[in-house]
């Protein structure tokens, strides 16, 4: 094992697989002569030239269409975004392109395809630039959802997603390319749909994934003080959905908490509650409990943010409501 941080675990899994298949590029904006806008493609350029690592101008539309449309053709496109923010300006071709062309020509064509890049918020960046936007994806069949949280994650899964028939979203964190974790020396992938049990429990059942999953971990600290047990559940993959090892996991527990760092209505979360309540529900001790961000678009300012974003103490709040503490 060795300790690397998470933009180099991004930049070691596109290198790799690159280095495998002639028919894998990178583009987007800064990939090439700048190394990445946070620096997760960093010599990838001097290694690969510059028709694998392309540096495209600021217009998402444009090299979306190009890249779904050389995944028509033979190529195993990476698409990165500067943020999924700005990926809006393309998603009628991810949308309405890369994800319905497999069923729409009768299995004809596949679009293997990877878009990458931050979601969420990532401190004071306005409204425009924080918004989560998984379950947008998550909600549109034909698209697979990948969000991890750590680097070793986050290589394994985006090897596999590189491999992928089909059309991946995968959402990284600007607050978390700097993180730290062990990734092993040689070749591994983690396959797609496969949740990852963080911490084992007893009393409640937390599911998360993405970055707020940090804020997971300090809560469950907090309650272990306390003599309360809580499971952690990364889901790393939001579709397909690893609902058996969220079951699992209530069925011991009898108690369940979600942690999301997206808006309440039509959540991940609202998704996992209806899963649970629909097949879990005589498991069930309490009401299930989900932390989301504020119903708004995120602050700019640092007080108000503070506030719009869940936090470890929801989390505890959270618990010992549904274990009636």
């Amino acid at each position: 094992m060795r300790t690397i941080q998470f933009r180099e675990a991004i930049c070691e899994a596109m290198s790799e697989e690159m280095r495998h298949d002639e028919s894998i590029y990178l583009m987007g904006e800064e990939v090439a002569e700048y190394n990445g806008a946070y620096k997760a493609s960093k010599g990838m350029l001097a290694e690969f030239g510059e028709k694998r690592v392309i540096d495209t101008p600021i217009a998402e539309l444009g090299f979306t269409g190009i890249a779904v449309g050389s995944a028509m053709n033979g190529c195993r496109p990476i698409v990165e975004y500067m943020t999924f923010n700005f990926c809006l300006v393309g998603i009628d071709q991810i949308i309405n392109n890369a994800a319905k062309m497999r069923q729409m020509t009768g299995g004809q064509f596949n679009v293997p395809i990877v878009f990458r890049g931050p979601t969420a918020s990532a401190g004071q960046l306005g409204a425009t630039h924080s918004q989560a936007l998984e379950n947008w994806f998550a909600n549109t069949p034909g698209l697979k959802v990948i969000v991890p949280s750590t680097p070793y994650d986050a290589k394994g899964l985006l090897k596999s997603a590189i491999r992928d028939n089909d059309p991946v979203i995968f959402m990284e964190s600007e607050q978390m390319y700097g993180d730290k974790g062990e990734v092993p020396d040689g070749e591994y992938t983690i396959p797609l749909g496969v949740a990852d049990i963080k911490r084992e429990g007893t009393d409640v059942t937390i599911v998360s994934f993405g970055k707020i999953i940090k804020e997971a971990f300090i809560a469950a600290d907090e309650l272990a003080k306390e003599g309360i047990s809580c499971e952690i559940i990364d889901l790393r993959t939001v579709r397909p959905m690893d609902k058996d090892a969220i079951l699992k996991s209530v069925k011991k527990t009898n108690r369940l908490v979600i942690l999301e760092e997206a808006w309440p209505f039509a959540s991940i979360s609202s998704e996992i509650t209806y899963i649970v309540q629909e097949q879990a529900f005589d498991f069930l001790d309490a009401p299930i409990q989900r932390i989301t961000t504020a119903d708004t678009p995120a602050p700019y300012s640092p007080v108000l943010l503070k506030d719009w974003l869940p936090n470890a103490g929801d989390v505890v709040k959270a618990v010992k409501k549904v274990l009636y503490k």
